[in-house]
């Protein structure tokens, strides 16, 4: 059973950082990846971020407002369409406020002139991880995504 993960890889190089992150699009199971660099100046930067999933909400939930309104015709359909379609973008403002507070519990771990790969990926096996950070020279450091959420949510509302 695969099992929901935040993984965090540090670089001391942020050029090795980007090279890593263009491997780790490749990994199984990956939901989300993102490369954080802070330059010498301390100025925090997100240059790379890839969501496979961006947009399943408002997609999803105008999909299902579309198949209820069919029970009351195609005019039913069109309006469950889009106020389905409007819920979903609803969820994705919220989703995007929740990763910003994510990326900023994650960028206390970004040190000056050293960039941090993060995974949000559900791992079947810790293998292709492991093997992706031993090829690079660090380390992965894994947190259960409920966990990870739950921090980022405290600080979404806190903010």
């Amino acid at each position: 059973m695969a099992v929901h993960r935040v993984v965090t890889l540090a670089f001391g190089d942020p050029e090795q950082c980007r090279v890593a992150y263009a491997d780790a699009l490749r990994l199984p199971g990956l939901r989300q990846v993102a490369v954080l660099e802070r330059a010498t100046d301390g100025t925090l930067d997100v240059p790379l971020g890839e969501n496979t999933e961006a947009g399943e909400a408002t997609v999803g939930a105008g999909a299902v407002g579309g198949l209820l309104g069919l029970a009351a015709g195609p005019l039913g359909a069109l309006l469950g369409a889009t106020a389905g379609a409007a819920l979903g973008s609803t969820l994705e403002a919220q989703r995007e406020g929740e990763e910003y507070a994510a990326m900023i519990l994650l960028s206390a771990d970004v040190e000056d002139g050293t960039s941090l790969l993060v995974l949000d990926v559900k791992e079947a096996a810790e293998g292709p991880v492991d093997e992706l950070a031993d090829r690079y020279g660090t380390v992965a450091r894994r947190e259960d995504a409920k966990d990870f959420a739950a921090r980022a949510r405290t600080a979404w509302k806190n903010a």
